[in-house]
């Protein structure tokens, strides 16, 4: 079997302004462990903001989510607008506020956030071609603004109200449910396949969580992606 090229879709480097740095490092070691060449990619943009990881604070500061990216990928980062679907097998979107502040607007807007039209085809054109994508914590909200007003009705989870999250599941999933998607109720330990349009979805950080569990949760979405590969 030939090896398979995934894209990583990135949105800087943190999770209060980018992307969730263990997800993103788990993800690059599970796609790795499975014989997988991982090909990040970040939009080559400004930040919404910059965060203080230790308290929280706004700084007066701009950085740029191709070069926060770059944090992570060791420099192998490139523009998403020079990502072909053409060229890779899959697709994962590890999470963090990034995804909902530098992909979308979510997180200031909810659903009637917009969508950068880069990150919008990209994920349209694996949904087109119909190659997996894996979507972690808050990035299922990305794939659900992705495919609103368009024929894929996905099914997606971003956790579950019957575990503990430090996170408005409720509110999160029926923004989902706002944009065309279906929001299923998963735990930390479970995720959401949706064959019909080839998109998994796993909750991470969006639940109350361990380093170890989170770990196992990206395990569990990237086995089902690479079964989707052989």
């Amino acid at each position: 079997m030939s090896k398979k090229n995934i894209g990583i879709l990135l949105s800087g480097s943190g999770v209060f302004d980018g992307t969730e740095i263990h997800e993103a490092v788990f993800t690059l070691l599970a796609v790795d462990k499975r014989g997988g060449t991982a090909v990040c990619f970040a939009p080559d943009d400004g930040q919404h903001h910059v965060i203080n990881h230790l308290n929280g604070e706004e700084l007066n500061e701009k950085r740029n989510i191709l070069i926060e990216s770059a944090r992570i990928a060791r420099g192998e980062v490139q523009d998403v607008t020079k990502a072909d679907v053409n060229n890779l097998d899959a697709l994962i979107i590890p999470g963090g506020f990034g995804t909902a502040k530098n992909h979308t607007k979510w997180a200031f807007e909810g659903p009637a956030g917009p969508i950068r039209q880069d990150v919008k085809n990209l994920i349209t054109a694996f949904v087109a071609a119909n190659k997996p994508i894996l979507g972690l914590c808050m990035a299922p909200t990305t794939i659900a603004k992705a495919l609103e007003g368009s024929d894929h009705k996905a099914k997606l989870t971003v956790g579950t109200t019957e575990k503990e999250s430090p996170y408005d599941i409720k509110g999160i999933s029926e923004g989902v449910e706002k944009t065309g998607a279906t929001a299923e109720m998963k735990a930390v330990n479970e995720i959401t396949i949706d064959e019909k349009n080839n998109i998994i979805t796993a909750p991470c950080y969006m639940m109350k969580a361990s380093v170890s569990e989170v770990c196992e949760n990206i395990d569990k979405g990237v086995d089902a992606l690479f079964s989707k590969l052989s």
